[in-house]
C-alpha cells in the first residue's frame, strides 16, 4: 500500500510542479493563457503577478510532498507521513476553494485535487 500511495503522491507533486511551470515560467505564452481561459495579452499582463505568485505556492506544495516521500522512504516515517498528509491536504483544500470560485472551475479543481485526495487516503492506510 505504501508503494501505491507514494506513486500517487509523487504524481500529485509532479502535477503541481507542472502547474508552477505554466503559471510562473511560461505565463507569457498564448498557449499557456488558453489553459487558464485568458483571452488577451492585456488580461494576461494584468494576471501575471497573481499567476507568478500562485505558481510558487504550487511548487512549494509539490516540493513538500516530494520531501515527505523522501523522509518516509529513508526511515523517518512519522515525519514523512506528516509532511505528505499536510501537503496533500493543502492541495485538496486549495482545489476545494477553487470550486467555490464558480462553476467554470470544477474541471481545473478536479485536475488539481484528485491525485492529492487519493494520495492522502492511501497514505492514511499505508
Amino acid at each position: 500500500m505504501a508503494v501505491l500511495a507514494s506513486i500517487v503522491v509523487a504524481l500529485a507533486a509532479l502535477l503541481h510542479a507542472y502547474i508552477f511551470v505554466l503559471e510562473s515560467v511560461r505565463w507569457s505564452r498564448p498557449s499557456t493563457w488558453r489553459v487558464f481561459g485568458v483571452r488577451s495579452q492585456e488580461q494576461a499582463d494584468t494576471m501575471r503577478p497573481m499567476a507568478y505568485n500562485q505558481g510558487f505556492y504550487n511548487l512549494f506544495l509539490g516540493l513538500g510532498a516530494a520531501l515527505g516521500l523522501v523522509l518516509f522512504w529513508v526511515g523517518l516515517t512519522g515525519a514523512g507521513t506528516a509532511l505528505v498528509l499536510f501537503t496533500t491536504a493543502c492541495m485538496v483544500l486549495a482545489a476545494t476553494v477553487l470550486v467555490t470560485t464558480g462553476p467554470g472551475y470544477l474541471r481545473p479543481a478536479l485536475i488539481q485535487g484528485t491525485l492529492p485526495l487519493i494520495g492522502f487516503v492511501l497514505f492514511l492506510f499505508a
